[in-house]
């Protein structure tokens, strides 16, 4: 169980997170095939792979020269904040202060910007440009998920098998039903992977200065649990005195 506690929390948080961030690149990569047409939708999409390949061949060997007390820290730190951003992203769209995330609206506007772009002579070259910003934006975040949670454990083929399998899986569906994956509950997925980016980020932290945590590994489960009860209580306290602000979003 203590062996199998980090490469299954290490998966799931890679797949969930990557399961969002390929959600977002491919709404932008369909808009541009049905729009215009898929030759420069798919140039695009596999340009960005490459240089996000080049970019983990050439910077993921230099992990290794970084000693694993340090990386931990450096890795904790950094999990932290991200984790507390989508968080904080996910507590503020959940009380209504920020708008939800629509990959029906965001397929609509991406679809009425190419159209309005077709007259033009580089229209295949904008559109090929769409679909590779929308993808290595996305990715680059994927990588640093993969990294970020398989690097400092040495699990990063587990957290790259987790991000493979979010691809492969909203492939298929995005395939299967040809339209935006406008069902997928989004804010729930990033509420659901803060949480465990931040545990993941709590417990590097401590392990880079030091600290000898009850249970080892088994104590990422008690981690997670106290800071998913702290979000739970400030999302209940803010929603129960943040009517003001959720009327304000509704105005």
């Amino acid at each position: 169980m203590n062996s199998l506690t980090p490469i299954l929390s290490t998966v799931t948080a890679s797949f969930l997170g990557s399961f969002v961030e390929v959600v977002e690149a491919f709404t932008i990569v369909l808009a541009v095939g049905v729009t215009r047409s898929w030759r420069p939708a798919l140039t695009g999409a596999a340009l960005a792979l490459a240089v996000l390949a080049a970019f983990v061949l050439i910077f993921g060997p230099l992990l290794a020269l970084v000693p694993i007390e340090t990386l931990q820290f450096v890795v904790g730190v950094l999990l932290i904040l991200f984790g507390m951003r989508w968080l904080r992203k996910a507590i503020l769209r959940s009380l209504g202060v920020i708008a939800l995330h629509d990959e029906e609206a965001a397929f609509s506007k991406e679809t009425a910007s190419l159209q309005a772009q077709s007259a033009d002579r580089r229209a295949d070259y904008l559109a090929g440009l769409a679909a590779f910003k929308a993808v290595l934006l996305e990715g680059v975040e994927v990588v640093f998920i993969v990294v970020a949670v398989g690097g400092a454990h040495g699990l990063t083929l587990y957290a790259g098998l987790g991000a493979l399998a979010a691809f492969i899986l909203v492939m298929l569906i995005g395939l299967l039903v040809h339209r935006p994956l406008a069902t997928v509950p989004e804010n729930t997925l990033k509420f659901a992977v803060g949480l465990m980016l931040t545990s993941f980020g709590i417990f590097w932290t401590g392990e880079g200065i030091g600290a000898q945590w009850p249970g080892a590994d088994l104590s990422l489960i008690a981690i997670f649990a106290i800071v998913s009860l702290a979000s739970y209580a400030i999302l209940r306290g803010l929603r129960g005195s943040a009517g003001t602000p959720t009327a304000k979003a509704a105005q």
